[in-house]
Protein backbone atom coordinates (compact mmCIF):
# COMPACT_ATOMS: atom_id res chain seq x y z
CA UNK A 1 0.00 0.00 0.00
CA UNK A 2 2.72 2.27 0.51
CA UNK A 3 4.16 2.12 -2.72
CA UNK A 4 0.60 2.52 -4.49
CA UNK A 5 1.09 5.17 -6.99
CA UNK A 6 -0.97 8.43 -7.10
CA UNK A 7 -3.44 7.80 -9.67
CA UNK A 8 -3.68 9.62 -12.82
CA UNK A 9 -7.48 11.67 -11.99
CA UNK A 10 -5.57 13.45 -8.63
CA UNK A 11 -2.63 14.86 -11.11
CA UNK A 12 -5.96 16.56 -12.72
CA UNK A 13 -6.83 18.12 -9.74
CA UNK A 14 -3.23 19.20 -9.50
CA UNK A 15 -3.44 20.91 -12.39
CA UNK A 16 -6.68 22.48 -11.44
CA UNK A 17 -5.46 23.46 -8.34
CA UNK A 18 -2.60 25.06 -10.33
CA UNK A 19 -4.56 27.50 -12.48
CA UNK A 20 -6.80 28.44 -9.25
CA UNK A 21 -3.95 29.30 -6.82
CA UNK A 22 -2.15 31.52 -9.65
CA UNK A 23 -5.46 33.05 -9.49
CA UNK A 24 -5.45 33.68 -6.04
CA UNK A 25 -1.83 34.65 -5.42
CA UNK A 26 -0.72 36.39 -8.72
CA UNK A 27 -1.99 39.67 -7.54
CA UNK A 28 0.77 39.65 -4.83
CA UNK A 29 3.41 40.07 -7.80
CA UNK A 30 1.47 42.32 -10.14
CA UNK A 31 0.24 44.79 -6.89
CA UNK A 32 2.28 47.72 -7.42
CA UNK A 33 1.25 47.60 -11.28
CA UNK A 34 -2.27 47.40 -10.51
CA UNK A 35 -1.96 50.31 -8.02
CA UNK A 36 -0.26 52.68 -10.56
CA UNK A 37 -2.86 51.22 -13.13
CA UNK A 38 -5.57 52.29 -11.55
CA UNK A 39 -4.52 55.03 -9.43
CA UNK A 40 -5.13 53.59 -6.12
CA UNK A 41 -2.81 52.67 -3.35
CA UNK A 42 -0.73 49.69 -2.77
CA UNK A 43 -2.80 48.88 0.57
CA UNK A 44 -5.94 49.41 -1.45
CA UNK A 45 -4.71 47.25 -4.29
CA UNK A 46 -4.29 44.91 -1.50
CA UNK A 47 -7.92 45.07 -0.62
CA UNK A 48 -8.37 42.80 -3.85
CA UNK A 49 -6.79 39.83 -1.88
CA UNK A 50 -9.18 40.15 0.97
CA UNK A 51 -12.38 40.13 -1.31
CA UNK A 52 -11.17 37.04 -3.40
CA UNK A 53 -11.03 35.93 0.26
CA UNK A 54 -13.96 36.62 1.61
CA UNK A 55 -15.87 35.24 -1.72
CA UNK A 56 -14.31 32.28 0.01
CA UNK A 57 -15.57 32.17 2.85
CA UNK A 58 -19.09 33.03 2.64
CA UNK A 59 -19.66 31.60 -1.07
CA UNK A 60 -17.87 28.36 -0.30
CA UNK A 61 -19.83 26.36 2.28
CA UNK A 62 -22.85 27.65 0.87
CA UNK A 63 -22.68 26.27 -2.93
CA UNK A 64 -21.11 22.92 -1.57
CA UNK A 65 -24.53 22.38 0.53
CA UNK A 66 -25.80 22.92 -2.76
CA UNK A 67 -23.00 21.53 -5.09
CA UNK A 68 -22.91 18.14 -2.99
CA UNK A 69 -26.04 16.61 -4.64
CA UNK A 70 -24.59 16.59 -7.79
CA UNK A 71 -22.20 13.95 -9.99
CA UNK A 72 -18.48 15.59 -9.09
CA UNK A 73 -17.49 15.48 -12.00
CA UNK A 74 -20.11 17.92 -13.24
CA UNK A 75 -19.66 20.07 -10.19
CA UNK A 76 -15.69 20.63 -10.91
CA UNK A 77 -16.32 21.01 -14.39
CA UNK A 78 -19.09 23.81 -13.86
CA UNK A 79 -16.98 25.15 -11.02
CA UNK A 80 -13.81 25.37 -13.59
CA UNK A 81 -16.32 27.26 -16.37
CA UNK A 82 -17.24 30.35 -13.69
CA UNK A 83 -13.33 30.51 -12.74
CA UNK A 84 -12.62 31.13 -16.54
CA UNK A 85 -15.69 33.57 -16.65
CA UNK A 86 -14.21 35.07 -13.56
CA UNK A 87 -10.31 35.97 -15.03
CA UNK A 88 -11.61 37.16 -18.30
CA UNK A 89 -13.62 39.84 -16.50
CA UNK A 90 -10.76 40.36 -14.51
CA UNK A 91 -8.07 40.51 -18.02
CA UNK A 92 -11.10 43.41 -19.36
CA UNK A 93 -11.74 44.97 -16.26
CA UNK A 94 -11.56 48.76 -16.81
CA UNK A 95 -11.85 50.31 -12.85
CA UNK A 96 -11.15 49.37 -9.59
CA UNK A 97 -14.71 48.33 -8.95
CA UNK A 98 -14.89 45.64 -12.24
CA UNK A 99 -11.61 44.14 -10.46
CA UNK A 100 -12.81 43.66 -7.07
CA UNK A 101 -16.34 42.49 -8.50
CA UNK A 102 -14.36 39.98 -10.75
CA UNK A 103 -12.17 38.50 -7.95
CA UNK A 104 -15.33 38.05 -6.19
CA UNK A 105 -16.30 35.45 -8.99
CA UNK A 106 -13.85 33.75 -9.24
CA UNK A 107 -13.27 33.34 -5.50
CA UNK A 108 -16.47 31.61 -5.11
CA UNK A 109 -14.95 28.28 -6.63
CA UNK A 110 -11.90 27.73 -4.83
CA UNK A 111 -13.80 26.90 -1.77
CA UNK A 112 -15.81 24.11 -3.37
CA UNK A 113 -13.52 23.20 -5.84
CA UNK A 114 -10.54 22.16 -3.20
CA UNK A 115 -13.12 20.64 -0.66
CA UNK A 116 -14.75 18.87 -3.35
CA UNK A 117 -11.49 18.28 -4.83
CA UNK A 118 -9.69 16.88 -1.55
CA UNK A 119 -12.54 14.61 -0.70
CA UNK A 120 -12.64 12.67 -4.32
CA UNK A 121 -8.69 12.27 -3.76
CA UNK A 122 -8.41 10.90 -0.91
CA UNK A 123 -10.93 8.61 -2.03
CA UNK A 124 -8.88 7.49 -4.52
CA UNK A 125 -5.95 6.49 -2.94
CA UNK A 126 -5.46 3.93 0.95
CA UNK A 127 -6.05 5.55 4.33
CA UNK A 128 -2.29 5.53 4.42
CA UNK A 129 -1.72 8.19 1.73
CA UNK A 130 -4.19 10.11 2.63
CA UNK A 131 -1.97 12.89 3.81
CA UNK A 132 0.10 12.49 0.93
CA UNK A 133 -3.19 12.62 -1.80
CA UNK A 134 -4.76 16.02 -0.13
CA UNK A 135 -0.98 16.86 -0.36
CA UNK A 136 -0.88 16.31 -4.17
CA UNK A 137 -3.60 18.23 -5.05
CA UNK A 138 -2.41 21.37 -2.54
CA UNK A 139 0.92 20.79 -4.95
CA UNK A 140 -0.72 22.39 -7.68
CA UNK A 141 -1.69 25.22 -5.43
CA UNK A 142 2.68 25.49 -3.99
CA UNK A 143 3.37 25.06 -7.81
CA UNK A 144 1.15 28.18 -8.90
CA UNK A 145 3.66 30.08 -6.57
CA UNK A 146 6.60 28.38 -8.47
CA UNK A 147 5.89 28.99 -12.25
CA UNK A 148 2.00 30.73 -11.83
CA UNK A 149 3.05 33.51 -9.74
CA UNK A 150 6.33 34.27 -10.80
CA UNK A 151 5.41 33.68 -14.59
CA UNK A 152 1.97 36.06 -14.26
CA UNK A 153 4.01 38.93 -12.38
CA UNK A 154 6.25 39.07 -15.64
CA UNK A 155 3.39 38.94 -18.48
CA UNK A 156 1.85 41.74 -16.45
CA UNK A 157 5.42 43.92 -16.46
CA UNK A 158 5.76 42.75 -20.06
CA UNK A 159 2.54 42.79 -21.35
CA UNK A 160 -0.20 44.54 -18.68
CA UNK A 161 -1.61 43.09 -15.20
CA UNK A 162 -4.66 42.66 -17.76
CA UNK A 163 -2.83 39.65 -19.96
CA UNK A 164 -2.07 38.01 -16.68
CA UNK A 165 -5.37 37.22 -16.02
CA UNK A 166 -5.91 36.48 -19.19
CA UNK A 167 -3.33 33.61 -18.84
CA UNK A 168 -4.79 32.40 -16.20
CA UNK A 169 -7.94 31.93 -17.94
CA UNK A 170 -6.59 29.58 -20.57
CA UNK A 171 -4.74 27.67 -17.63
CA UNK A 172 -8.68 27.22 -16.28
CA UNK A 173 -9.70 26.05 -19.71
CA UNK A 174 -6.95 23.46 -19.86
CA UNK A 175 -7.57 22.08 -16.79
CA UNK A 176 -11.39 21.83 -17.77
CA UNK A 177 -10.89 20.14 -20.92
CA UNK A 178 -8.32 17.21 -18.81
CA UNK A 179 -11.22 17.43 -16.05
CA UNK A 180 -13.76 16.46 -18.34
CA UNK A 181 -11.48 13.77 -20.11
CA UNK A 182 -9.67 12.09 -17.58
CA UNK A 183 -12.19 12.20 -14.05
CA UNK A 184 -14.75 9.40 -13.68
CA UNK A 185 -18.43 10.32 -12.57
CA UNK A 186 -18.74 9.73 -9.23
CA UNK A 187 -21.43 10.59 -5.93
CA UNK A 188 -24.50 11.45 -8.05
CA UNK A 189 -27.27 10.67 -5.70
CA UNK A 190 -25.49 10.37 -3.25
CA UNK A 191 -25.62 13.74 -1.56
CA UNK A 192 -26.72 13.73 2.38
CA UNK A 193 -29.66 16.05 4.14
CA UNK A 194 -28.58 19.37 4.41
CA UNK A 195 -29.71 18.87 8.35
CA UNK A 196 -27.25 15.84 7.78
CA UNK A 197 -24.21 17.91 6.85
CA UNK A 198 -24.82 20.33 9.30
CA UNK A 199 -25.00 18.15 11.88
CA UNK A 200 -20.94 17.97 11.78
CA UNK A 201 -21.10 21.51 12.60
CA UNK A 202 -21.71 20.45 16.51
CA UNK A 203 -18.47 18.52 17.17
CA UNK A 204 -16.90 20.69 19.28
CA UNK A 205 -13.61 19.20 17.70
CA UNK A 206 -14.17 20.22 14.17
CA UNK A 207 -14.83 24.08 15.28
CA UNK A 208 -11.51 24.13 17.49
CA UNK A 209 -9.92 22.42 13.94
CA UNK A 210 -11.84 25.84 11.84
CA UNK A 211 -10.17 28.00 14.25
CA UNK A 212 -6.66 26.66 14.28
CA UNK A 213 -7.00 26.83 10.80
CA UNK A 214 -8.13 31.13 11.22
CA UNK A 215 -5.58 31.79 13.55
CA UNK A 216 -2.31 29.72 12.63
CA UNK A 217 -2.40 30.60 9.08
CA UNK A 218 -3.19 34.47 8.95
CA UNK A 219 0.13 35.32 9.00
CA UNK A 220 1.21 33.59 5.64
CA UNK A 221 -0.69 36.61 3.46
CA UNK A 222 0.16 39.09 5.53
CA UNK A 223 3.46 38.40 4.56
CA UNK A 224 3.18 36.92 1.84
CA UNK A 225 0.40 39.11 -0.01
CA UNK A 226 2.83 42.22 0.71
CA UNK A 227 6.50 40.48 -0.18
CA UNK A 228 6.59 43.06 -3.57
CA UNK A 229 6.31 46.08 -1.76
CA UNK A 230 8.73 44.99 1.18
CA UNK A 231 11.21 43.59 -0.93
CA UNK A 232 11.13 46.63 -3.33
CA UNK A 233 11.22 49.05 -0.35
CA UNK A 234 13.15 47.89 2.42
CA UNK A 235 15.46 45.58 1.13
CA UNK A 236 15.93 47.63 -2.53
CA UNK A 237 15.53 44.81 -4.80
CA UNK A 238 14.53 46.34 -8.16
CA UNK A 239 10.74 45.98 -9.70
CA UNK A 240 12.15 42.72 -12.15
CA UNK A 241 13.85 40.71 -9.83
CA UNK A 242 10.50 40.07 -7.97
CA UNK A 243 9.61 37.56 -9.78
CA UNK A 244 12.93 35.46 -8.88
CA UNK A 245 11.85 36.06 -5.54
CA UNK A 246 8.94 34.56 -5.66
CA UNK A 247 10.10 31.44 -7.16
CA UNK A 248 12.23 30.88 -4.76
CA UNK A 249 9.26 31.40 -2.05
CA UNK A 250 7.14 29.07 -4.38
CA UNK A 251 10.41 26.75 -4.48
CA UNK A 252 10.05 26.60 -0.56
CA UNK A 253 6.46 25.81 -0.68
CA UNK A 254 6.35 23.01 -2.58
CA UNK A 255 9.26 21.53 -0.40
CA UNK A 256 7.52 22.54 2.67
CA UNK A 257 3.91 20.89 1.28
CA UNK A 258 5.75 17.40 0.45
CA UNK A 259 7.11 17.50 3.80
CA UNK A 260 4.26 18.29 5.46
CA UNK A 261 2.09 16.04 4.08
CA UNK A 262 4.44 13.11 4.75
CA UNK A 263 4.90 14.45 8.36
CA UNK A 264 1.29 14.70 8.85
CA UNK A 265 0.46 10.93 8.00
CA UNK A 266 3.35 9.72 10.50
CA UNK A 267 2.26 11.77 13.19
CA UNK A 268 -0.76 14.53 12.84
CA UNK A 269 -0.77 16.12 16.20
CA UNK A 270 3.46 16.16 15.72
CA UNK A 271 3.46 17.38 12.46
CA UNK A 272 0.91 20.40 13.15
CA UNK A 273 3.22 22.16 16.51
CA UNK A 274 6.26 21.62 14.77
CA UNK A 275 5.22 23.46 11.44
CA UNK A 276 3.08 26.33 13.34
CA UNK A 277 6.01 26.91 15.54
CA UNK A 278 8.34 26.95 12.33
CA UNK A 279 6.24 29.12 10.61
CA UNK A 280 5.66 31.77 13.68
CA UNK A 281 9.59 31.84 13.59
CA UNK A 282 10.31 32.06 10.10
CA UNK A 283 8.26 35.16 10.50
CA UNK A 284 10.42 36.95 12.16
CA UNK A 285 13.41 35.70 10.56
CA UNK A 286 11.97 37.95 7.54
CA UNK A 287 11.80 40.98 9.88
CA UNK A 288 14.71 41.13 10.72
CA UNK A 289 16.56 39.88 7.59
CA UNK A 290 14.85 42.88 5.64
CA UNK A 291 17.75 44.94 5.10
CA UNK A 292 20.21 42.19 3.81
CA UNK A 293 18.85 40.76 0.44
CA UNK A 294 21.30 37.59 0.76
CA UNK A 295 19.51 37.35 3.93
CA UNK A 296 15.71 38.69 2.86
CA UNK A 297 15.78 35.80 0.07
CA UNK A 298 17.10 32.86 2.59
CA UNK A 299 14.54 34.03 5.25
CA UNK A 300 11.74 34.31 2.35
CA UNK A 301 12.48 30.88 1.04
CA UNK A 302 12.29 29.57 4.81
CA UNK A 303 8.78 30.81 5.34
CA UNK A 304 8.18 29.34 2.02
CA UNK A 305 8.30 26.04 3.65
CA UNK A 306 7.34 26.40 6.95
CA UNK A 307 3.97 27.68 5.60
CA UNK A 308 2.59 25.25 3.11
CA UNK A 309 3.30 22.90 5.50
CA UNK A 310 0.87 23.56 7.93
CA UNK A 311 -1.51 23.15 4.55
CA UNK A 312 -1.57 18.81 5.03
CA UNK A 313 -2.28 18.43 8.80
CA UNK A 314 -4.06 21.24 9.05
CA UNK A 315 -6.93 20.05 6.17
CA UNK A 316 -6.70 16.38 7.37
CA UNK A 317 -7.55 17.57 11.11
CA UNK A 318 -10.75 19.38 9.51
CA UNK A 319 -11.48 15.96 7.45
CA UNK A 320 -10.92 13.84 10.83
CA UNK A 321 -13.61 15.42 12.32
CA UNK A 322 -16.15 16.05 9.40
CA UNK A 323 -18.65 13.24 9.78
CA UNK A 324 -21.15 13.03 7.82
CA UNK A 325 -20.75 15.92 6.28
CA UNK A 326 -17.12 15.88 5.20
CA UNK A 327 -17.29 17.41 1.93
CA UNK A 328 -18.82 20.83 4.12
CA UNK A 329 -16.35 20.31 6.44
CA UNK A 330 -13.69 20.19 3.69
CA UNK A 331 -15.21 23.09 2.21
CA UNK A 332 -15.92 25.12 4.98
CA UNK A 333 -11.75 25.06 6.25
CA UNK A 334 -10.78 26.57 2.77
CA UNK A 335 -13.06 29.34 3.84
CA UNK A 336 -11.27 29.10 7.15
CA UNK A 337 -7.94 29.51 4.99
CA UNK A 338 -9.03 32.73 3.35
CA UNK A 339 -10.91 33.83 6.20
CA UNK A 340 -7.55 33.97 7.76
CA UNK A 341 -6.41 35.49 3.93
CA UNK A 342 -8.76 38.10 4.11
CA UNK A 343 -7.51 39.28 7.34
CA UNK A 344 -3.81 38.69 6.30
CA UNK A 345 -4.56 41.16 3.39
CA UNK A 346 -6.53 43.71 5.44
CA UNK A 347 -3.51 43.72 7.84
CA UNK A 348 -0.64 43.70 5.99
CA UNK A 349 -2.35 46.62 4.07
CA UNK A 350 -3.00 48.89 6.91
CA UNK A 351 0.68 48.32 7.97
CA UNK A 352 1.85 49.26 4.79
CA UNK A 353 -0.24 52.47 4.70
CA UNK A 354 0.30 53.46 8.51
CA UNK A 355 3.71 55.12 9.44
CA UNK A 356 5.12 51.59 10.35
CA UNK A 357 5.35 50.66 6.55
CA UNK A 358 6.69 47.77 5.34
CA UNK A 359 9.47 46.40 7.47
CA UNK A 360 6.84 46.24 9.73
CA UNK A 361 4.65 43.65 8.17
CA UNK A 362 6.53 40.56 9.08
CA UNK A 363 6.16 41.36 12.93
CA UNK A 364 2.64 42.19 12.65
CA UNK A 365 2.04 38.56 10.94
CA UNK A 366 3.25 36.89 14.13
CA UNK A 367 0.52 38.23 16.24
CA UNK A 368 -2.62 36.24 15.67
CA UNK A 369 -0.51 33.15 14.79
CA UNK A 370 0.85 32.75 18.04
CA UNK A 371 -3.08 32.09 19.30
CA UNK A 372 -3.27 29.47 16.71
CA UNK A 373 -0.49 27.48 18.61
CA UNK A 374 -1.87 27.65 21.59
CA UNK A 375 -5.34 25.94 20.08
CA UNK A 376 -2.97 23.34 18.57
CA UNK A 377 -1.79 22.62 21.57
CA UNK A 378 -5.30 22.76 23.11
CA UNK A 379 -6.69 20.44 20.17
CA UNK A 380 -3.88 17.96 20.53
CA UNK A 381 -4.26 17.28 23.95
CA UNK A 382 -8.16 16.86 23.64
CA UNK A 383 -7.49 14.42 20.54
CA UNK A 384 -5.00 12.12 22.97
CA UNK A 385 -8.05 11.98 25.77
CA UNK A 386 -10.32 10.83 23.48
CA UNK A 387 -8.61 9.01 20.85
CA UNK A 388 -11.75 7.36 18.60
CA UNK A 389 -11.71 9.76 16.09
CA UNK A 390 -14.55 9.57 13.16
CA UNK A 391 -12.78 7.97 9.87
CA UNK A 392 -11.89 10.55 7.49
CA UNK A 393 -12.07 8.97 5.08
CA UNK A 394 -14.38 6.09 3.01
CA UNK A 395 -13.45 4.04 -0.12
Amino acid sequence: MNKQKMPLQVWVLTLAAFAIGTAEFVIAGILPQVAHSLLITEGQAGYLISAYALAIVVGGPLLTIYLARFNKKTVLAGLMVLFIVGNLLSAFAPNYIVLIASRVITGLVQGPFYGIGAVVATNLVSEKMAGRAVGQMFAGLTLANVLGVPGGTWIGLQFGWHTTFLTVAAFGLMALFFITAVIRPAGHGEAKDVKEQLLAFKNPMLLLSLAITVFAWSGFMTLYGYLAPIAMHITGFAEGTVTWILVIVGLGLIIGNTIGGRSSDKNLHRASMFWAIAMIVSLVAVGLAVESKIMFIAAAFVFGIASFANVPAMQLRVMNHGGEGQELAATANISAFNLANAFGGFLGGMVLDSPMGASMIPYAAVVVPVVGLWLIAKANRRERSQPTVTPAFTH
